[in-house]
């Protein structure tokens, strides 16, 4: 799998150190709050897993399966919720934990449905950006990273369901995608 890296963007020390920093602004940010962190599986599941032992407040988790990619390379801009929250949002504060914000498209659309539940609030958190992949506009409250317009992949981000387990963030190389 390391053969298919071009490189490493961000390694598992600087992973962790940007956890920490997320899970301490997190902390204070809801501190006497009613949390509820929202997973966006399956590629958050890793930040979303390691990230809620950085928040230092008793807090709630559910995930939510959405998908506008399937095995494609570039998202299709057809967003659908596969699995739904099993919780009740109503008054809570969400905070909504993705892998990678790209084109905007999914995370609009899912914070418009969870908008329509009547919590408290909605943010957004993402390990990693990409503005450049950009086509809606979305406000992200906590980030961990910006990146550039490459295919990421590691640290639960995959390339058609391969690559989640590395222990870093790198850039695959294009022969593997563009096949």
């Amino acid at each position: 799998m390391k053969r298919d890296i071009e490189k490493i963007l961000f390694s598992e020390e600087q992973l962790e150190a940007r956890l920490n920093e997320l899970g301490q602004q997190i902390t204070k940010d809801y501190q006497g709050k009613e949390l509820l962190v929202i997973g966006i599986l399956k590629g958050s599941n890793i930040f979303t897993s390691d990230l809620v032992r950085k928040i230092n407040l008793p807090l709630n988790m559910d995930f939510m399966v959405v998908s506008s990619y399937g095995n494609a390379a570039s998202s299709s801009g057809v967003v659908r919720i596969l699995k739904d929250l099993e919780q009740s949002a109503e008054g809570k504060h969400l905070l909504i934990v993705e892998d990678i914000v790209d084109s905007g498209l999914t995370l609009n659309y899912l914070k418009d449905v969870l908008q329509s539940r009547k919590p408290a609030s909605v943010k957004i958190c993402t390990l990693l950006d990409k503005p450049a992949g950009r086509k809606q506009s979305i406000q992200i409250d906590y980030c961990g990273f910006e990146v550039p317009d490459e295919f990421i992949v590691g640290y639960g981000i995959d390339y058609a369901e391969k690559y989640r387990n590395l222990p870093f963030v790198g850039v695959l190389k294009r022969e593997v995608y563009s096949h």
